[in-house]
């Protein structure tokens, strides 16, 4: 590892670490918590259910490997996304509850979402899909936590269902906050996120804003409505101009107030996207809120 590497991640750490806005949020160690189950692997550790040891509490520790991220030369990334969603508290996001870090690795203790991924959910329903009753439902709770985000200047930039989970009680939890970005001024210009989410905008290395999230928003129902995203092809190339040329078909079993609601966020012209708001009011969402 590169030593100056090194010094750069414990020095980034410690700044963030003694902010006066996090203060008390430091007092646990890995030896305060019982390890359990693997609940899954990322791109730098592993994720594992634990219990806290006093209190019995359950909670998700991401153990991030040092080397790694400073390799993948990651290291503002990762402490970005700490910062961010220390400030979060959303019932549809899930909440970091503190961190801390040893000479190895760097430890994310988050609440524990028992439903796992939402991905998981959607391929393991009938034909691949959510009915539209839970399509609308889980559409309404992301557009929500979305707002909130947008309320406080942050951009996701990477909604997806792998990056949802679900809670105990069936109500959604927007993780990973990887690729997002705190933007009082909102508007930013890197290209990230995934492929088939990709808007417009950052395809054509446009600067954007906040309603890249909106796009997102939109390509997230298309597929909990048919199973794949909208424009899904073989390599980037072609699922590039596809997109580009709004290239897409629905199947016969997709209402008519799904398709609109997906058609006023999947729009060209960022100005043009449905508003959050817009997304929580529309008809066919809340023709299924009460069900």
């Amino acid at each position: 590892m590169d030593i100056n590497k090194n010094d750069e991640v414990a020095d980034l750490v410690s700044k963030i670490k003694s902010h006066d806005s996090y203060g008390k949020s430091y007092k646990w160690a890995p030896r305060d918590f019982e390890l359990g189950t693997e609940l899954g692997q990322g791109k730098f550790g592993h994720v594992h259910v634990a219990r806290e040891k006093k209190t019995g509490y359950l909670v998700a520790i991401k153990a991030l490997f040092k080397s790694q991220i400073v390799h993948s030369n990651c290291e503002r990334q990762v402490l970005r996304e700490i910062e961010i969603q220390s400030h979060l508290k959303h019932p549809n996001i899930l909440r970091l509850l503190t961190w801390f870090h040893d000479e190895r690795r760097i430890y994310l203790v988050v609440e524990f979402a028992a439903g796992g991924e939402l991905y998981k959910h959607l391929t393991n329903s009938p034909n691949g899909r959510f009915p539209e009753n839970k399509a609308a439902r889980y559409i309404y709770q992301v557009a929500d936590a979305v707002e909130y985000c947008h309320q406080r200047h942050v951009i996701h930039r990477d909604i997806k269902p792998e990056n949802i989970l679900v809670s105990y009680n069936g109500d959604l939890k927007l993780a990973d906050f990887g690729w997002s970005v705190h933007a009082p001024s909102e508007r930013r210009k890197t290209m990230c996120g995934t492929l088939d989410y990709l808007p417009p905008e950052m395809i054509k290395r446009e600067v954007y804003d906040v309603s890249v999230d909106q796009w997102c928003i939109g390509i997230l129902l298309y597929e909990f409505l048919v199973g794949k995203p909208p424009f899904e092809s073989e390599g980037q190339s072609k699922t590039y101009t596809r997109i580009l040329a709004l290239d897409m078909t629905y199947p016969k079993y997709v209402s008519e107030g799904a398709k609109d609601l997906i058609s006023q966020l999947l729009r060209q012209s960022s100005k043009e996207r449905l508003s959050l708001d817009g997304v929580k009011k529309h008809y066919w969402v809340q023709n299924f809120q009460n069900v």
